[in-house]
């Protein structure tokens, strides 16, 4: 076990000091934190400044409670008109009859205060007209939207951590190997304690970065104002979005490191992780489509089928109510594949990794004794 943390901690320690690796955070960070604020940008203003000359304030807030309002008092119409061209109000309400603005109004401004006009004069007339009452007979949709946008950001996430801490896993194997380090490093440590240490540095590494989208994106959704639109329970998805992160990093790198062991140059890294990125791309596009039918049968089905499940259900679990009886059937199964995986992956790392030359056949390595 020493022998193992030995391998990890030399592992995150040689990744985290490299430039790349601080870069490819950084950018990560800034990405997340652009994505939490477009919805913000995208989603029309929350705030307007209007005048008014000789009018009543009209009762916008009453429209549109989460919409701030700030009125000023112009005594004319040329200086309402002057303050409207500078920029100092969105719009003027002038004799209660026309609004003032530079350019065209802004489409939502201009539905409130139209809508909002009518009943006040209506109101004004003796005429009151009830509001329709709505009433949803559903599931709750308030949040589906934050929701799909959440496993949509998931999998695009998913995707790039697992396929590149599994490629990472794949060339550090083939360059211990290519330059014979791994025969100085097997003679102090036993075969399985060099791969689960490389498997395990490797992956605290997707952990941190992992983390720090989380970390970053949560930050900046509170600072845009975005938090509170963010669907209940955030803080379980996030304990389970790190599991399966763990579950399906251990099965994908593991795999890696198998075929990876089976070359000795890294001109061949590529060609032997075929089936690899194959079987990850295969995942990521059902993810994908999961994201818009997440209780669909396809997404119900396959969210059981390991490895399919480590990126399927916590997308699923993002964009809608996922039964907890399924969740942990899903991660049971996905526990004995990767306690399955593990033994293939250890059993090929070991007969292949001291074994040079040209590329080793996975049939071959597993027939010899």
């Amino acid at each position: 076990m020493n022998g193992l943390m030995l391998i990890a901690r030399r592992e995150i320690t040689t990744q985290i000091r490299t430039r790349s690796f601080l870069i490819g955070l950084l950018v990560t960070a800034v990405l997340i934190a652009a994505l939490s604020f477009l919805p913000k940008l995208m989603g029309g203003n929350d705030s307007y400044t209007l005048g008014t000359v000789n009018s009543q304030q009209l009762p916008l807030k009453q429209a549109a409670p989460d919409v701030e309002f700030e009125w000023r008092s112009f005594p004319d119409e040329g200086v309402a008109k002057q303050a409207v061209l500078d920029g100092d109000v969105d719009a003027v309400l002038v004799d209660n009859a026309k609004v003032l603005t530079d350019g065209e109004i802004d489409s939502q401004l201009g539905v409130l205060m139209q809508s909002v006009n009518r009943e006040v004069k209506l109101g004004g007339a003796g005429v009151s007209i009830a509001p329709l009452q709505m009433q949803s007979v559903g599931a709750d949709t308030r949040y589906q939207a934050a929701r799909t946008g959440i496993a949509v950001i998931l999998t695009v996430l998913l995707f790039m951590l697992v396929l590149g801490q599994a490629v990472m896993v794949a060339m550090g194997v083939v360059e211990e190997k290519g330059s014979r380090i791994v025969e100085i490093l097997l003679s102090t440590v036993r075969p399985w304690q060099l791969l689960g240490g490389k498997i395990l540095g490797l992956g605290v590494l997707g952990l941190i970065n992992l983390l720090t989208v989380v970390v970053v994106g949560l930050g900046a959704a509170a600072m845009s104002g975005m938090f509170p639109d963010l669907p209940p329970g955030m803080p379980g998805l996030i304990a389970a979005v790190l599991v399966w992160f763990v579950l399906g990093y251990a099965f994908f790198a593991t795999l890696a490191a198998a075929l990876g062991s089976l070359v000795s140059r890294q001109e061949e890294v590529n060609t032997v992780l075929t089936p690899l990125t194959m079987l990850i791309m295969a995942t990521y596009f059902v993810a994908f489509y999961v994201t818009n039918d997440p209780t669909g049968t396809v997404a119900t089905v396959l969210s059981h089928i390991p490895p399919f499940s480590s990126m399927i259900m916590p997308v699923r679990m993002a964009a809608a109510e996922v039964p907890m009886w399924q969740v942990g059937v899903s991660m049971v199964a996905m526990v004995l594949a990767v306690v399955a995986m593990l033994a293939f992956g250890a059993k090929v790392y070991q007969r292949a990794v001291l074994r040079t030359g040209a590329r080793l056949k996975l049939g071959d390595v597993l027939r010899a004794k």
